[in-house]
């Protein structure tokens, strides 16, 4: 089955699931991905759907042992294991992220999110982000892209976990345009979550 197909099919079973029709393109994976090399592994994955970020984050050396697919719609996550056969692939909610453990009690570098989150309930962030933080060594980072006008996370609920987030870049060659934000924790925080 084609990468638009299976976005089609997906979105139309769970249209808050996949956030678009149309696959996030090169130069958004691009950007994405921009500050990650292999030394911010292992990478956490949410949401990967047709693997655009996957493919960028192996372009940018860090190997498929050492990253984890978090995805729960069954028909991308085919597709993610005949692409990706070596990465590890796990079947969980975002939000129970905390209790993961895909690198066998390795902290993980970096978590790169396609979550939809400005179409989430505030409290389904707040589980995601501190399931991820609770994951990550105390430098990782959360690279989160929206098509929004701001961050998608909610103030409060960085305020709340200890969090800021800086805004990385537009980018406008992506249909839609997109927004990228890196999410860390603030240096007064750190240890908190």
């Amino acid at each position: 089955m084609s990468d638009p197909t299976t976005l089609f099919r997906t979105w139309m079973s769970h249209p808050f699931r996949a956030a678009l029709l149309v696959p996030s393109g090169r130069a958004l994976a691009v950007a994405m991905t921009r500050e990650i090399s292999s030394s911010q592994s292992p990478v956490v994955e949410l949401g990967p759907g047709t693997g655009v970020f996957t493919r960028q984050l192996i372009l940018r050396g860090v190997p498929q042992e050492r990253i984890a697919l978090i995805e729960s719609a069954t028909s991308f996550a085919h597709m993610l294991r005949r692409q990706f056969p070596t990465a590890a692939l796990l079947d969980i909610d975002a939000t129970e992220l905390r209790r993961c453990d895909p690198f066998n009690g390795e902290k993980i570098g970096t978590v790169i999110s396609s979550l939809p989150l400005l179409t989430m309930p505030a409290w389904r962030v707040f589980a995601i982000l501190y399931g991820a933080f609770h994951i990550l060594r105390p430098e990782g980072a959360v690279y989160q892209f929206t098509y929004g006008w701001r961050c998608p996370v909610p103030d409060s609920v960085l305020d709340r976990i200890g969090l800021e987030a800086t805004f990385t870049e537009w980018v406008f060659a992506n249909a839609p345009p997109a927004q990228v934000y890196r999410i860390a924790r603030r240096p007064d925080a750190i240890g908190r979550a």
